[in-house]
């Protein structure tokens, strides 16, 4: 929801884009959609605080590394692993928490 709150509701793609994403949340079947309590949540945020110190993230990158977080560790809580091919943060992240589960991928 972030992204539909970040676009600019003047530019003429925005509809469509927002159209898109409000399909996809719809297709959710309900028995997968996970809320992070606020033990998640806070550990996220100091984890993340945590990460944004050692990448050296600026302000576009301290968004995405909480969101990192809180899905690295609702996926810990629930026994899931987090299917990404993003090794810079998820690299670290196992660093940081080795009992957490990712599975990486190499896109073509």
């Amino acid at each position: 929801m972030h992204t539909v709150g970040a676009l600019n509701p003047s530019d003429a793609r925005t509809a469509s884009v927002v159209d898109v994403i409000g399909k996809q949340i719809k297709a959710m079947p309900p028995h997968r959609i996970f809320a992070p309590d606020i033990d998640v949540l806070g550990r996220a945020a100091l984890l993340s605080g945590i990460l944004c110190r050692l990448q050296g993230y600026e302000k576009d990158g301290k968004l995405r590394a909480l969101q990192n977080c809180v899905l690295f560790l609702q996926g810990q809580k629930l026994g899931l692993v987090v299917l990404t091919a993003n090794v810079g943060d998820y690299g670290m992240l196992l660093q940081l928490i080795p009992a957490g589960r990712v599975l990486f991928y190499r896109s073509k």
